[in-house]
């Protein structure tokens, strides 16, 4: 669409055959702007003036613009007629002042283009923008009035050719790395015979409200006196559901802890950044558990073990002794002296048996005890209880675990753990208990 006032030609911006848009002028000498205040209002035939203020001279059909009127119809035609665009580049000239708002340039190598993140944006990004990162971004083209420059005010923005979660995962394991927080030297053994075990994990999958939540628990823990060994994890998932044990504020509450800290995040391939930090890694919750704390059998082969060695010790010392003592008798013939050394074989014979005795009843005892202890673990296993037919039921808006159907709505959606899987549903009737008066 276009309009001819004279010896000019205006076309919307936008059109798809630009030099249609070029202003040609005939030959004639340029007169100077007339001042007279009756000259005839001039509309802009391709912006409303509803959008911005229109130009109230014109010369030879031309519009006058101030230069905020003229910026203002650029900026309008511009977010009308291009609006939200993607945007692929490198980043280049980052910057974040106090606002916490990002500047940048978007560039290859013909052009480049501005942009700018609200910080409300900026907040929500899982890896740290940077010099030279390929990104592609999102967002709306508009004009940055003070200035005249056109800019893109972005969105969304993504790394190129990897994924957000991935690079933030190496961003982040790379600067932890360098503090030091991987190294061996900083890892401390576990005990062997602990006597209280701690496991903190998330409830739910949402990364920012578990990762909080999992680093409070390793702080309450560190403050219980009789825990002397930590599991920090949970099952299998998604990239998204492990999130929370890739978070910084995780990471550092592990670091921080006085506990030694078992991670036991996911299925055996699964690598966190908590996996790295923690004194030892597990590869899944269940092998964590016998790390924590020594396998019954395994303890027993080993009293039983002691137990012959020492057996064996003593035989050879008895024999050893026995032989001095029958080299004395061979000396020394005086019939008292003989005997006296016969009584004390005697007694030697009796006191052996007798250790023999307290080896074996220690070794029994023992054995009992552990398969107590083993016993008890068990029993306070949650997912033992599950096994029994048992379930347990949460509220999915929250991930609180219900007890009362006071506590329930209808149409509230719940989510239900049993020992193989769990399941959603919606609540369609409650049974509230009856009232005690």
């Amino acid at each position: 669409m276009k309009r001819q006032r004279g010896n000019w030609e205006t076309g919307i911006l936008g059109d798809s055959e630009p030099e249609k848009h070029r202003h040609r002028t005939t030959a004639s000498p340029r007169r100077p702007i007339p001042q007279s205040p009756n000259l005839p209002v001039c509309q802009s035939p391709n912006f409303p003036i509803s959008q911005s203020p229109a130009p109230s001279r014109a010369i030879d059909g031309a519009p006058i613009y101030t230069v905020s009127q003229l910026t203002r119809q650029i900026r309008e035609a511009l977010e009308r007629h291009v609006g939200l665009v993607w945007v692929t580049g490198e980043v280049s000239n980052f910057r974040t002042p106090g606002s916490g708002h990002c500047y940048f340039t978007l560039k290859d190598e013909f052009a480049q283009l501005n942009a700018v993140m609200w910080r409300a944006s900026a907040e929500g990004l899982k890896f740290q923008l940077k010099e030279g990162l390929a990104v592609l971004a999102q967002g709306e083209i508009t004009v940055y009035e003070p200035r005249g420059q056109y800019q893109i005010v972005v969105r969304r923005i993504e790394p190129l050719g990897i994924g957000a979660l991935q690079l933030a995962f190496l961003q982040l394991k790379e600067k932890l790395a360098k503090e030091g927080l991987f190294d061996e030297s900083r890892k401390r053994p576990l005990p062997r015979f602990p006597r209280a075990i701690a496991l903190v994990t998330s409830p739910t999958g949402a990364a920012v409200r578990a990762a909080a939540e999992i680093a409070e628990g390793i702080g309450l823990v560190n403050r219980l006196k009789e825990v002397e060994v930590m599991i920090v994890g949970r099952g299998g998932g998604s990239l998204e559901d492990l999130w929370a044990f890739n978070e910084e504020t995780v990471a550092r509450a592990i670091a921080a802890s006085r506990i030694p800290v078992i991670s036991a995040v996911g299925h055996e391939t699964d690598f966190t950044i908590a996996d790295f930090v923690a004194d030892v890694r597990a590869p899944t919750p269940t092998h964590a558990g016998h790390l924590a704390v020594p396998d019954v059998r395994q303890l027993a082969d080993e009293l039983r073990s002691l137990a012959g060695r020492l057996g064996q010790a003593l035989t050879g010392r008895i024999a050893t002794a026995r032989e001095s003592l029958d080299g004395l008798a061979r000396h020394y013939e005086p019939r008292r002296f003989l005997e006296r050394i016969r009584e004390r074989e005697q007694r030697l014979d009796d006191l052996c048996q007798r250790l023999f005795r307290n080896i074996q009843r220690a070794t029994q005892l023992q054995g009992q005890r552990l398969s107590g202890v083993s016993a008890r673990l068990e029993s306070l296993n949650p997912f033992a209880v599950l096994r029994r037919g048992y379930s347990l039921t949460f509220r999915e808006s929250d991930g609180a675990l219900l007890r009362d159907a006071d506590a329930l709505n209808r149409g509230e959606i719940v989510r239900t753990r049993l020992s193989k899987g769990e399941f959603r549903a919606r609540v369609e009737d409650i049974q509230r208990p009856a009232s005690t008066g």
